[in-house]
């Protein structure tokens, strides 16, 4: 049997469907095999979609897609944030064989600790620039 994915509104109108079915008497079984779906397909929705109508279902719908979308962004950032924070070594130093060590700001000599971190170093440059 091909599997069939239902958006968030035709979940609500064969929940409506099965409602009214189950008023007329019918049994869940009855009523799920006309639906085309699982008992447990069933229960899954009733339980996620029970008392919604289809605009809040949809709406629903777009919070989780925006939600994932947040989530994968942060979650991007703070591997940015750790790889600047551990000193980035290119690929290309491990390939030579040459011995990996944390890279230091140009002008600096090698063991000397910078003299202003780097964000409030560069804040009149792109206060500069923005304005």
């Amino acid at each position: 049997m091909r599997r069939t994915r239902h958006t968030p509104e035709q979940i609500v109108a064969k929940l409506r469907e099965a409602d009214a079915m189950l008023a007329a008497g019918r049994t869940v079984a009855q009523v799920v095999q006309q639906l085309g779906v699982s008992e447990q397909t069933y229960n899954r929705w009733r339980a996620q979609y029970g008392g919604m109508k289809e605009g809040e279902a949809r709406r629903l719908r777009e919070l989780e897609v925006e939600n994932t979308r947040l989530k994968r962004l942060v979650a991007d950032q703070a591997l940015d944030m750790a790889i600047l924070r551990d000193g980035y070594v290119p690929p290309a130093v491990f390939a030579a064989g040459l011995p990996s060590r944390p890279r230091t700001p140009v002008g600096l000599p090698v063991g000397a600790a910078p003299l202003l971190p780097a964000r409030p170093a560069c804040s009149p440059i792109l206060t500069h620039r923005l304005s």
